[in-house]
This record gives C-alpha cells, structure tokens and sequence, in this order.
C-alpha cells in the first residue's frame, strides 16, 4: 500500500517508512491511498465474531499486501487481549468501555498494536526513537505499551500541572527504555515540540525519529476495530443501526470510527464531543478552522486547541465540508455542565463516568433530544474513554461516592517520579535529547 501526505508536497511512502518515519516532510498527515471495502459477508457474520477475529479482519483488509496474514494474526491476538464491552445506561443508550487494557484508557488499543507492527519491520541491529507528547492518556499506554520492547527508546512530554495524579505516575514511574519530560507549558507545546523535532533533519537522523501520537497512521487502525466490535455486539441486541459518539481532543479516535464508515460500517451518525476546546465543533457549524492556545479544564486529555488529526477529518470526506457535515456533528461543554451530567447519570443509574465519558453522554442525549429520538432498531453509543479511577479526585468529589482503585494503579502509586522538566524551548529540548538520552 502507497502512503501520501495530506498537503500532497512529500513523496510517497510505504507501509514501514510511514510507520517508522510518522511525519512526513511536508509536515502533512499520512494517510493510505485505498481504504478497502470490507464485503457484505463480513457483516452478515459480524454477530457470531470474536473481538480478535474482527480485528484481523479489518488489519488484513488495510495491511495485508504489506504484511503476512500469520504476522497480522499474532500481532492481533498480542495486542487486542482484553475486552471493549457495550454496556447499557439508560433506554436506547449505551456506553462503549474501552478501558479495560493495562493503563485503563481507549490508547491502549493504538500504543499495543503499534508497538508490534514495529517489532514486526524492525531489523536486527535495527535502533528507533520515539518521541511523543500526551495530555494524559496516550503518554501511559505508549510507555506501557513498548516498555522493555527491543531497539525502541520511548521519551515522552507531557505539561506540567495539567495531567492527573495517577496519569503522571503511569507516565514516570517507568524506567528502562521509557523516560518522562515534563514541560513548563501547555499539550499544544509539548506538541510543537515534537513536530518541530521531526522536521530537524539533523535530530531527525542522529536518534531515527518517529512518533507514537495518534499522527501516526497504525495508531488509527486499532482505533477503528472497537466501532465494528460494538456494533456486532448492537446486532446481537437486535439493533440495525448506530449512533456514535466520541470524546475529542486530538481527533484521532474520530477518525479511527470514519475509517471504519468508509471500510462498510453503517453509522448514522458521528457526534465530535468537546470540552472548552471547542475548535472543532465550532468550525463545523461555521466553517470557520481558527486554533486557539488550549484552555485546562477536567477533562485534560481533550485540552487541544490545534488537533493534530483536523486535516485527516477532512480528507476521509473528500476535503468537502457539505460531506463532513452530512457524517459529522458537533457539541460542547464546560467544566460545570461535565460535573452535572457526572452526577446526574450517577444519582438516576448508578453508573460512573470519567469526565471524557461524561460529555460523550451529553452529547449523545442532546442530539437524541434535538432528533426527537432514535428509532426502535437505532442504538446511541458514547465511547467511554478511561476508567472514572483515573480521574478520581474529580469524580469522588462530583458523585459524593469512593471509587476502588484496581491493584495495577496501586501498584504504581507509591513509586518515585523520574522526569526532566525543561521550559518551552526547542534548543534546550533538542540539547537534552543528543545529551541525556542515547543515540540511536
């Protein structure tokens, strides 16, 4: 498969460069040149399918004239060991919980897949560098996910002050190949940074770059098989037809579900949630794109004011807005609505949500209220995004209620932080990297 950029001035690339390499020159976006149709057989059966199987499935169909089917099949099984279960709040409403991988959070599924397909085109002798910046979840399933993987060094940025407690902790209690920086600035920073690290050809080549942010296209792969998976698991409810809607920040998860539109998954509908960050559901009222320097709230993993993912929104619907728009709504919210509708769902269901879920909900019912409903056969999904626990000292506070910590976070918890804090600075950011962290 041929790989191109979205701003079209770079050449083209295979399946391992764009993997390896994560950014092209031209500072675009790789994206694949087909995008297959899955067959009618597939859809027919998708009920009777395990999560793994439709995995494989749906890697073959995108992956299989770069990699063997045997190859794919292992790396599937490796990386989609646990479960993304639907489970049902309230009336036509239901919750997609991808939070049930090693560090609770939907990034799992993107950091264990990608750290495999690496580890399959890897050479012996082979060395990579990954550099990436998180807001919070995407940071602990990275080091997570390549923590002792050979040849692979991780560094990770992240903004100080602006992640959870047990987020930091999952992020800098690592050691071995993984090591935390921690910037005196905002996640737009952290991934200026970055980029600006990738377009240095001279850093570039000495540490062989590549990145593990949702930029780099085999972390959307994985992120479209739990949209397929929920909707086998609708099917076998009885329902025909799905709503979806994604907690947003970088907009990669989004794009993971479009991915899977375009593949044959019938969806009625993609709600793009937001918190104050609101750059994206407000260009898609107005047709207006404007960044912003992104502002904190609770829920800090969507805390993007410039999403990296924008320009792939547009390219999976033909860089047209009347297109976008007919597939792709948007909503909202503040911090003191999420905490509302935190409560609200807790007191009337008993179900607890992290914040990111919390404004998926939100959004999901005001769009049912604005259609006037859904109809019998019709499901509304919001996928929940991390385990409340993550967030507990938001949400104990919100729902009056103590949240069990599950052991793999306790076990964490007491261990020192190691991180390098630097301030916002490209020359001391790429000082630190040729001298604190070993070439590659």
């Amino acid at each position: 498969m041929i790989y191109y950029s979205t701003k079209r001035q770079a050449e083209e690339a295979s399946l391992k460069k764009a993997l390896f390499k994560g950014l092209p020159e031209d500072n675009g976006l790789y994206m694949p040149e087909q995008i297959a149709k899955l067959p009618q057989s597939f859809f027919d059966n998708i009920g009777e399918m395990s999560f793994q199987d439709i995995a494989f499935e749906v890697t073959n169909a995108l992956l299989g004239e770069d990699v063997p089917a045997e190859e794919i099949r292992k790396i599937v099984d490796e990386a989609v060991n646990f479960d993304a279960p639907i489970v049902n709040v309230v009336d036509q409403i239901y919750s997609l919980e991808l939070f049930h991988g090693p560090t609770l959070a939907f990034k799992d599924f993107g950091a264990r897949f990608m750290s495999r397909l690496m580890s399959y085109f890897l050479e012996k002798g082979e060395k990579l560098h990954i550099l990436v910046a998180t807001s919070g979840d995407t940071g602990s399933a990275v080091a997570q996910g390549f923590f002792g993987v050979e040849g692979i060094q991780v560094t990770i940025l992240y903004p100080k002050g602006k992640v959870s407690p047990i987020q930091e902790q999952q992020l800098t209690t690592n050691g071995g190949n993984i090591k935390a920086v921690e910037i005196e600035g905002t996640f737009d920073d952290c991934q200026k940074l970055v980029k600006e690290a990738f377009l240095d050809k001279e850093l570039s080549e000495a540490l062989n770059l590549t990145s593990a942010n949702s930029i780099n296209i085999s972390r959307l792969i994985p992120q479209s098989f739990y949209y397929f998976n929920a909707f086998a698991q609708l099917k076998r409810e009885g329902y025909k037809k799905v709503v979806f809607c994604t907690p947003s920040g970088n907009f990669g998860n989004l794009c993971g579900g479009l991915i899977a539109n375009r593949m044959g998954l019938k969806v009625e509908n993609f709600i793009a949630a937001t918190n104050a960050n609101k750059v994206v559901p407000v260009y898609l009222k107005t047709e207006i794109f404007q960044p912003k320097p992104s502002t904190a709230t609770i829920s800090n993993a969507m805390d993007v004011g410039n999403p990296s993912n924008f320009p792939r929104l547009l390219e999976l619907n033909g860089n047209s807005f009347e297109k976008l728009t007919k597939k792709v709504s948007g909503a909202y919210f503040n911090d003191e609505e999420t905490r509302k509708t935190m409560k609200t769902v807790f007191d009337e269901t008993g179900y607890v949500m992290c914040p990111h879920s919390a404004i998926g909900y939100q959004a999901l019912q005001d769009y049912i209220k604005e259609q006037g409903g859904l109809g019998k056969k019709t499901a509304g999904v919001f996928l929940a995004t991390a385990h409340p626990v993550k967030f507990v000292e938001i949400v104990e506070p919100v729902i009056n209620q103590k949240i069990d910590i599950p052991q793999r976070l306790q076990d964490i918890i007491d261990r020192p932080k190691v991180a390098t804090l630097l301030p916002v600075d490209y020359k001391l950011f790429k000082e630190y990297l040729l001298s604190e962290v070993e070439a590659v």
